[in-house]
């Protein structure tokens, strides 16, 4: 669907690794978006010969200026959100970064686009992109897991309020990555699903997407009138859904996306209804905590 996620563990559980395998899943890009970034990528000022005919996955440091990660320059370049356009977006370790980056990243995640303006030049550039973040519970890291914990209450305060709420709002799956037993670390027969199965799953739903949107679009860009037009959500769904936004304050643009996660995991299960089950499952996809 196109969803950002953010994956919340202690170190070392798989956060990053987890991340960087989600290209593996994703559909290949179609000749138009070859083109488009193809295109932003030359102009960069890199030496671009051939066309870039996989989906990018940019990772920028946390050290990263704004600039770098949003654009500009004397002569206004694409950033990593514009680089990542038709891609992933991975910021690991996402706390670290400077406030003003994570906050600047709020009109590419909402509007797929980044406007870059200076003195003698303003410039539109696409940022539709995939964000997969990753985050520590708390400074040392091991808050609420089997590891003590060394952080003081101000400490962890202070950590949680480094992501604000309208970031966070923008986040529309909120994952918590537990470890994994070191007895199944090497199981050759833990009956995971492989890529390529996932791939074909994701390639089905996402074809419903673009049958239903537009070639162009998937879950996660849905318009209110999209949703209001396309997503068929049934009477006891849409009575759980008003009760949960009542009773967990949630705002209005978590409630849209919580219909749209909901339309994925139904595409993802060839349903065209949207069930309670499945707003129940989109539910259980936003932090425990709303800042």
């Amino acid at each position: 669907g196109g969803h950002n996620i953010l994956l919340n563990g202690p170190p070392g559980v798989g956060k990053s690794m987890l991340a960087k395998a989600i290209p593996g899943i994703l559909s290949d890009p179609n000749k138009e978006e070859i083109i488009t970034i193809t295109h932003l990528h030359s102009l960069t000022g890199d030496n671009v010969v051939d066309l870039i005919t996989t989906r990018p996955f940019r990772s920028p440091h946390h050290s990263s200026s704004d600039v770098s990660i949003i654009g500009g320059g004397p002569r206004p370049k694409p950033g990593e959100v514009s680089l990542a356009h038709g891609g992933v977006l991975f910021l690991d370790e996402l706390p670290e970064f400077r406030r003003s980056t994570i906050e600047s990243l709020r009109q590419p995640l909402e509007d797929g686009t980044v406007t870059v303006a200076r003195a003698k030049d303003t410039v539109t550039y696409p940022a539709r992109f995939m964000m997969i973040a990753t985050k520590n519970p708390c400074p040392c890291g091991f808050y609420g897991s089997t590891k003590q914990c060394s952080c003081s209450p101000i400490e962890l305060q202070r950590y949680q309020k480094k992501l604000s709420g309208p970031i966070l709002d923008r986040i529309d799956i909120h994952v918590t990555v537990d470890n994994v037993e070191h007895k199944n670390l090497l199981s050759k027969n833990s009956g995971e699903e492989k890529s390529e199965s996932i791939k074909n799953r994701v390639l089905q739903a996402q074809k419903k997407q673009r049958e239903r949107l537009g070639k162009k679009n998937l879950n996660a860009s849905m318009s209110n009138r999209d949703i209001k037009a396309h997503t068929i959500l049934e009477p006891d769904a849409k009575e759980f859904i008003d009760i949960a936004a009542e009773k967990l304050g949630i705002s209005a643009r978590v409630y849209m996306k919580m219909i749209k996660i909901a339309q994925t995991i139904a595409d993802l299960e060839g349903s065209t209804t949207v069930s309670k089950n499945y707003i129940a499952e989109a539910l259980q996809y936003r932090p425990i905590v709303e800042d």
